[in-house]
């Protein structure tokens, strides 16, 4: 430890004596300075007497020493000679020991000493200042001094050298004066040492009162080192029970990150890559084909009848088969083919380096004769098939989106030819094209045909299972196709542009109805409206958005943008789109959270006010602690984010309990009711508050048990 006491020690002490040595200094310098001042006073005032009294005698010797003539030196010692013992008369009783005259050339021509006449001090420098018009004075000692007296030892006495003026005021000689201060000098310098005698003991006495204090501060310091230490040691004790705390939470952000990672390239449900990842690999596989100059095939797997499933036995079963066909599926292909899951029911696979047709025929058999065998889903034995559709690379294209589309066209082929079968890509599928021609062409008429409406499905407080809100769905029932669901036609708007037309009329359609229902008395707090990237993407939308708004006089605030993760990252500069759609006064939703690949700190920076949990990791719940784990991860990062946490496809209890349990604050699914017309849904949700306690399908006990 740094030891205060030694160090500040010596180095008061150094200081203390350098201080005292400059004092001391100082103050012989003023004191000697003193002394000459007034000795010189007192001299300039007796050059003045003696001058004054003997004026015309020292002007005529001083004259005579600069007159031309034979024998100047006789003649200036003669009047020397003559002025002394009148000088001696004027200085007798005085303390002044000598006095000297010189002319302006410092000749000596006047001296009580008379051995020193015509001696030259002209070089001397009082002598010069003199002659310049200053007095010049300076201290000095003589062990043996000869003054006008008779010889005196050791004597201090101050020299001053005086102009001498004549009549006009010009100075034509200087008078030197000698005074005798040797008692001054003594008295002085036993003023000097008493004063350091003083001055040493009172720095002394500051030394050690400094010291004193300076030892009991040492003291002090010891205490509050020993204390500081001991509180060091606790703190690093926290710190490493708080760094291994971070540690675990580090780890387990870590694995809910590659968690997401995982996610944003592959499906959550069957553990598949993804749509973006297969394109990515199909393109890599394309790049490698052409380099081997080799051929591939493209699978496109559609799983007859799906939809049945899901409407008669529920989302969850339907999510349990998928997984189920995945489990089959990957047994057929070769660890170098890749599957992926395109969506819906739909799946993908690439198989590399084929020989021949043949060789995918064998491979397309395979994965035919998987589904001959039912599938055992939550208690219910279910048979399935499956149509494939094919195309080979480079004979039916080599770009990805090309592949894709001719195996899908495929895909169709076969389904329209009986299902459970495959069917190799021709250029003769025009029949397909045809259909959705048909097809595109009956969409665009829809409006006018007043086929279309919008439905709507409840959103619920996961609390007390009030009503926060709904979403608006768009429903296609075609004269001609009957039922047409929005998988078939959504994605064929977006294709040809038509989604532009048919969100404008949904938005119209919600605002319209939300305007009814507050005029019936029946308030929804928000409707939730979905969007595509191409409505985004339209020049026009945000425009048209704000005339509807205007036009229905709903507060914006009561309307909702659901967007997909996908939607967001495919949109060029999302942010500033997201906040000119915020600016409008709507709030924003993003779809599907955790299906996507959006980056959590692109996220952050978005205008968002809700998250939706995808359903898939709802299914989860009470099976999957990987899917609730999640679940929590969102539900925490809405909050962390300021966003409300809603969860999607809630269909039984548990799962709405667990959801409650985690804080997620809306919850949407069948469990609370599925998409009806809005006045079937005004007639089941209007009451008193606009809430309803559970669900009228269901029985009080029933909910209650959450």
């Amino acid at each position: 430890m740094f030891n205060l006491t030694r160090y500040f020690s010596a180095l008061s002490l150094v200081l203390i004596v350098l201080a005292g040595g400059v004092l001391g200094g100082y103050f012989n310098r003023f004191s000697t300075h003193h002394l000459i001042s007034q000795a010189e006073h007192d001299n300039v005032a007796m050059t003045h007497f003696v001058r004054n009294a003997l004026r015309e005698e020292f002007a005529a010797i001083v004259a005579l020493s600069q007159a031309p003539q034979d024998a100047p030196g006789q003649g200036v010692s003669a009047k020397a000679a003559e002025l002394h013992p009148r000088v001696q008369a004027l200085i007798k009783n005085s303390d002044v020991i000598k006095v000297k005259t010189y002319n302006r050339n410092g000749l000596t021509v006047y001296s009580t000493d008379q051995t020193q006449l015509g001696e030259s001090v002209g070089h001397k420098p009082g002598f010069q200042a003199a002659i310049r018009g200053r007095v010049a004075s300076d201290l000095k000692y003589r062990d043996v001094f000869n003054a006008h007296d008779g010889e005196r030892a050791k004597i201090d006495f101050i020299a001053s050298y005086v102009p001498m003026r004549d009549q006009d005021g010009n100075i034509n000689g200087v008078f030197e004066i000698y005074r005798e201060v040797t008692a001054l000098v003594q008295r002085v310098e036993r003023t000097l040492w008493q004063v350091a005698i003083a001055a040493a003991a009172s720095l002394a006495l500051l030394y050690l009162l400094q010291l004193l204090v300076v030892r009991h501060a040492q003291r002090i310091l010891r205490l509050q080192a020993a204390e500081l230490q001991t509180s060091n040691l606790e703190l690093d004790r926290r710190v490493q029970e708080r760094t291994a705390a971070l540690e675990g939470e580090i780890a387990e952000r870590r694995h809910a990150e590659r968690r997401l990672d995982h996610l944003a390239h592959h499906d959550p449900l069957t553990g598949l890559p993804n749509r973006l990842m297969f394109k990515e690999h199909l393109s890599q596989c394309l790049s490698r084909a052409a380099r081997q100059k080799s051929r591939l095939a493209v699978l496109f797997i559609d799983l007859d009848r799906f939809k049945d499933v899901n409407d008669t036995l529920g989302h969850s079963v339907g999510d349990e088969l998928l997984v189920a066909v995945t489990r089959r599926v990957k047994t057929c292909v070769r660890t170098s083919d890749i599957l992926a899951r395109q969506g819906g029911d739909e799946f993908i696979c690439i198989l590399e380096d084929i020989a021949n047709q043949d060789a995918v025929e064998q491979v397309a058999d395979k994965l035919l004769a998987l589904f001959r065998q039912p599938f055992t889903v939550g208690g219910n034995e279910l048979c399935l098939s499956g149509s494939i559709g094919i195309c080979i690379a480079p004979d039916d294209g080599n770009e990805v989106d090309i592949l894709v589309r001719n195996a899908d066209a495929a895909m169709y082929r076969a389904k329209a030819q009986g299902r459970n079968r495959y069917h190799f890509y021709t250029v003769e599928l025009t029949l397909q094209a045809q259909e959705r021609m048909r097809l595109e062409t009956l969409l665009r008429h829809a409006i006018e045909a007043n086929e279309l409406s919008v439905h709507f499905q409840p959103k619920v407080d996961a609390g007390d299972s009030s009503l926060t809100g709904a979403e608006a769905l768009l429903r296609w029932n075609s004269r001609e196709l009957g039922s047409v669901p929005p998988s078939r036609f959504i994605t064929l708007a977006e294709e040809n542009g038509l989604i532009i037309e048919l969100g404008a009329w949904v938005l119209r359609e919600a605002c319209r109805q939300l305007a009814l229902w507050d005029q019936d008395g029946f308030f929804v707090p928000r409707l939730s409206v979905n969007l595509s990237v191409k409505q985004l993407e339209h020049s026009d939308f945000l425009a048209q958005a704000g005339d509807i708004l205007l036009a229905s006089g709903i507060n914006p605030a009561r309307i909702e943008f659901e967007i997909t993760e996908s939607v967001i990252m495919s949109v060029d500069d999302s942010l500033a789109v997201l906040n000119r759609l915020r600016a409008l006064g709507v709030t924003l939703s993003v779809d599907d959270f955790g299906t996507g690949y959006s980056s959590l700190t692109y996220l952050k920076a978005l205008p968002l006010h809700t998250i939706k949990v995808d359903r898939s990791f709802v299914n989860g719940i009470g099976v999957n602690p990987g899917d609730e784990a999640i679940i929590r991860v969102i539900v925490e990062l809405s909050h962390s984010l300021g966003f409300i946490s809603v969860a999607e496809g809630v269909e039984t209890s548990h799962q709405a309990q667990f959801l409650r349990s985690i804080g997620c604050d809306q919850i949407q699914g069948f469990f609370f009711g599925k998409a009806v017309t809005a006045a079937e849904f005004q007639a089941h949700w209007q009451g008193p508050g606009n809430s309803r306690m559970f669900p009228a399908s269901l029985s009080a006990p029933a909910f209650d048990s959450l």
